[in-house]
């Protein structure tokens, strides 16, 4: 079973940056992805990045230019790194993976089998 844990959640001002880690306790299979998704209250689960195993990452278009996914040539850690953040992007925000996703599938919630518990980023105005 994989585990994931965040890290590096908190309070920013508009126009500020956060940082956020994701930790996976094994990778499992050689085409492992990783995506990050967030949930605002009242909100469906939105897809904001993910990687498969081209490294090659995809971006939801509420984030596009303003957020970048990495992660570390072991493919078990990722970053999301955050700027020019907005009021809006206020969210708990998850970490996930899963041993193979199709590309279409890839923004899909469901497409994912391990989550960590979120971690909360409040963006003040």
């Amino acid at each position: 079973q994989v585990q994931l844990v965040e890290s590096g959640g908190g309070l920013a001002e508009t126009g500020g940056s956060l940082r956020l880690s994701c930790a996976a306790s094994e990778r499992p299979s050689s085409a492992y992805v990783m995506g990050w998704f967030r949930q605002a209250p009242g909100k469906e689960r939105e897809f904001i990045a993910a990687m498969r195993s081209d490294n090659r990452p995809y971006y939801g278009d509420s984030v596009k230019g303003r957020f970048a996914m990495s992660r570390d040539k072991a493919k078990i850690t990722s970053i999301l790194q955050m700027d020019s953040l907005k009021p809006e992007d206020t969210a708990v925000y998850y970490c996930a993976a899963a041993a193979y996703v199709i590309l279409s599938q890839i923004r899909r919630p469901e497409s994912y089998n391990f989550w960590g518990q979120g971690t909360q980023v409040t963006i003040s105005s």
